[in-house]
């Protein structure tokens, strides 16, 4: 049947034009991207199979480097309690040796200064060691009770978490602190002290020193009693607030010149060790008896340090296993995800091969089919 209207041949070689061009544009972004999935048309079900690796692999990369970053953590509070243990062991030692009486009393003066400098050093060593601007050796942690939980797997269930205790070395202790008032500061009548406007009262805790001057709004209770307590209250606040005396409360007495604030001072000269329980070497080697029981209380502490760092080393010896065993999971997740959306060239370049062949046979028999038709002219002559 000879007709010009309607080219079917064309019409054929054109639909396969179209649709080899469409497979030639896939084998080449393929090829050119190194994914074979570059959009759900071209897997759907492989598409969310693939994102979902993706998420378990980038969430075992970065708890990798938690695992990492906490083993780092716990080596700062390791090499600390180190140095902590090396002033204990010099306590330790010097505590003997005041205990025997071939030491005068000059000699055990001497000794004590060195003795009661060092408990202040390793409070001082508790309350300021730090990690990423954390104290990690006061007993705050991000738990209560030094408790620091790292998460150590890319999903949100309590076995893929790890918490290591790294318990207190924080030098604290309760303290009282009198603070006498005399000229005008605070004048006492029958039944009360009477601060005066914008008098300066000044107390020092563990050689820090802070001032706070009456203000208007002090003097604005009832009586005197109330304004005095007002004024020992703020007292208290701003002695919180400088750190020199944390958790205080304060009373303004009624039977003498004084106010006498309560609380925690850091930086003082007791020595905490906390591990489930407290240990404090709260003597001294000023005398045989002191130094006596000394030797007896800095071998607790050193017990409890002991104890802490063999509880730290476990933590980063287990932290580094898993950081190991992490690696291994991501490197065969990354091996699962990359046969599910990774191009194999192989394949890509014999079909774009394939495809580039068909495209100029196609294109071929396009014009041929466009010339077959040219033999009608010949009935028209």
């Amino acid at each position: 049947m000879s007709v010009i209207n309607t080219n079917v041949s064309a019409l054929v070689a054109q639909s396969a034009l179209t649709a080899n061009s469409r497979a030639q544009s896939t084998a080449m972004q393929q090829l050119s991207t190194g994914l074979r999935i570059n959009g759900a048309k071209d897997d759907a079900a492989g598409l969310a199979i693939a994102s979902k690796m993706t998420s378990q692999i980038r969430g075992l990369d970065q708890s990798v480097r938690n695992a990492n970053d906490a083993i780092s953590m716990l080596q700062t509070a390791d090499g600390a309690l180190n140095n902590v243990n090396d002033m204990l062991q010099r306590m330790r030692e010097i505590a003997v040796q005041s205990s025997s009486d071939t030491n005068v009393s000059s000699d055990r003066t001497a000794l004590n200064d060195e003795f009661t400098a060092l408990k202040v050093e390793i409070g001082r060593v508790g309350a300021t060691t730090q990690w990423n601007g954390m104290n990690i050796l006061d007993g705050s942690g991000a738990l209560s009770g030094g408790n620091f939980t790292f998460q150590i797997g890319a999903n949100n269930s309590a076995d893929q978490r790890m918490t290591v205790n790294i318990g207190s070395v924080a030098g604290s202790a309760a303290s009282t602190v009198a603070l006498t008032v005399g000229g005008t500061g605070l004048a006492q009548t029958s039944a009360a002290i009477v601060p005066t406007l914008g008098a300066n009262y000044t107390t020092t805790v563990n050689g820090k020193s802070f001032t706070y001057q009456v203000t208007a709004a002090d003097m604005t209770g009832a009586d005197a009693a109330a304004q005095g307590a007002t004024v020992a209250a703020n007292m208290a606040s701003g002695l919180a607030a400088s750190g020199i005396l944390t958790g205080s409360t304060a009373v303004a007495t009624s039977s003498t010149n004084t106010l006498v604030l309560t609380g925690t001072t850091p930086f003082s000269e007791t020595l905490k060790l906390s591990t489930g329980g407290t240990s404090m070497v709260t003597g001294n080697i000023s005398s045989q008896s002191a130094a006596q029981s000394a030797i007896t209380e800095v071998s607790t502490a050193l017990t409890t340090v002991n104890a802490t760092r063999s509880n730290l080393g476990a933590g980063i010896n287990r932290l580094t296993y898993t950081a190991d065993n992490l690696m291994n999971i991501s490197q065969n997740a990354s091996a699962s995800r990359s046969r599910v959306q990774d191009t194999d060239y192989a394949k890509a370049s014999t079909e774009l091969a394939r495809t580039q062949i068909i495209s100029q046979a196609a294109t071929a028999m396009l014009a041929q089919a466009n010339q077959s038709q040219q033999s009608v002219l010949a009935l028209l002559k």
